[in-house]
């Protein structure tokens, strides 16, 4: 039973956290594009339901990985403990950060429709794509941190 958890654990993962990390990451310079390129913005609409729907089947990661921890009697490991930290702090980072910016621009997006106003929100536009592009980086590396604590495993009595 502990390896069809894991191996569920690690395929949510592989396929729930990619696209969304893939998907945030391509938003910001997309979103500067579309300031020029108008026909942009459905790739923007596209970049950020990807990232909320797969943000959503991305809860599964974390219950396949609590259950996998339990049968194998690690929950109370330091490396699992910071691994669950981290994992918290990047669903922080995505669902209070990330996707509403999205939103925002979005939002930004379809509001530009006076041309006397489109300096002002492009102006903003770039200012919040700088600030969307820092978060995603951080929510990228908090991924990367936890990954590489579940590949090390440090002080872990599996064995591997």
């Amino acid at each position: 039973m502990t390896k069809a958890l894991l191996a569920l654990h690690v395929i949510a993962a592989i396929l729930a956290v990619g696209p969304v990390s893939v998907a945030a990451s391509m938003f910001p310079a997309t979103a500067r594009r579309a300031a020029s390129e108008p026909t942009r913005r459905t790739h923007l609409t596209l970049l950020h339901r990807i990232c909320t729907v797969y943000a959503v089947i991305g809860v599964t990661v974390p219950v396949f990985g609590f259950a996998t921890a339990a049968s194998l009697h690690v929950l109370g490991s330091p490396w699992l403990v910071a691994s669950m930290a981290l994992t918290a702090a990047a669903a922080l980072v995505l669902a209070a950060v990330i996707l509403p910016a999205q939103q925002r621009l979005l939002t930004d997006r379809a509001a530009d429709a006076d041309p006397d106003t489109a300096v002002t929100v492009m102006t903003l536009d770039r200012a919040l794509c700088g600030r969307l592009a820092t978060y995603t980086g951080t929510f990228n590396l908090l991924w990367a941190t936890v990954t590489v604590l579940m590949i090390l495993r440090p002080g872990s009595t599996t064995g591997a």
